[in-house]
């Protein structure tokens, strides 16, 4: 038996995370994704999870609950049920064979996405408060022409708009790191809003070097984004070619 499969009463007791509609619709047809709003009960953990955190601060412990919950929610649709989502050296998250996802969690939201690697190269997904990127981080975070669309407009947008270029380029690289081993910086990409809206539209990913997650996918690349409650939230798919 896989020493990733277990019984115990954590993985069978019953899971608080449910679908997300939101999370869905920002990714192409064939994903499953699941979200909480709560911390996540550590006891529900599998085992194997449960070690990863065993030392870990009462917050960053519920945060990783949640996360995995999420993760067993959208794993369940696709017919798995007791799987430990456990970490690589690197601290990716190691899913079943078969199958990408990415997880996300800040306080008061989580969310995992999942789909067949037959289907999709890589799936990145981050959520942020909505207010988090302060005007003092926009120069490490932006290039100039982000730093230009910016500035161009009204005063009450652009902190929301700075924190969408944070997570847009957070997506990103979840995305594209499990198929690439590429770490990335934030001046390496430049995010285009294709239709900025104050609650959700989509936007373009442009390379600003060569990168190796595009000889897999077109290149710009098109994702999503939506601002809900006090947080936005951003999806990257990268779909395989058909043959």
């Amino acid at each position: 038996m896989s020493s990733n499969t277990h019984s115990g009463p954590g993985p069978t007791a019953l899971n608080p995370a449910g679908p997300s509609a939101l999370v869905e619709s920002l990714f192409p047809p064939g994903v499953a994704a699941a979200e909480l709003c709560t911390p996540g009960d550590p006891a529900l953990l599998d085992p194997e999870e449960a070690l990863i955190v065993a030392r870990a601060v009462p917050k960053r412990a519920g945060e990783f609950a949640a996360g995995r919950l999420c993760a067993r929610s959208a794993l369940a649709r696709f017919g798995i049920g007791s799987f430990a989502v456990r970490v690589a050296p690197d601290r990716q998250p190691l899913w079943p064979a078969g199958l990408v996802g990415s997880i996300t969690h800040t306080q008061g939201f989580c969310a995992a996405v999942i789909g067949e690697h037959a289907r999709f190269v890589g799936l990145g997904l981050d959520t942020e408060k909505a207010d988090a990127v302060s005007p003092n981080l926009w120069p490490s975070i932006c290039v100039a022409e982000e730093l230009a669309w910016i500035a161009s407009l009204p005063a009450g947008e652009r902190t929301r708009a700075a924190t969408l270029v944070f997570a847009a380029k957070e997506a990103f690289y979840k995305c594209q790191y499990p198929s690439t081993s590429e770490w990335l910086s934030f001046s390496d990409v430049r995010i285009v809003p294709l239709d900025w809206a104050m609650l959700q539209g989509s936007f373009q990913i442009e390379a600003r070097r060569a990168l190796g997650v595009f000889a897999a996918a077109p290149r710009p690349l098109r994702a999503a984004y939506r601002f809900h409650e006090e947080f936005v939230t951003a999806g990257v798919a990268l779909v395989r070619e058909s043959d």
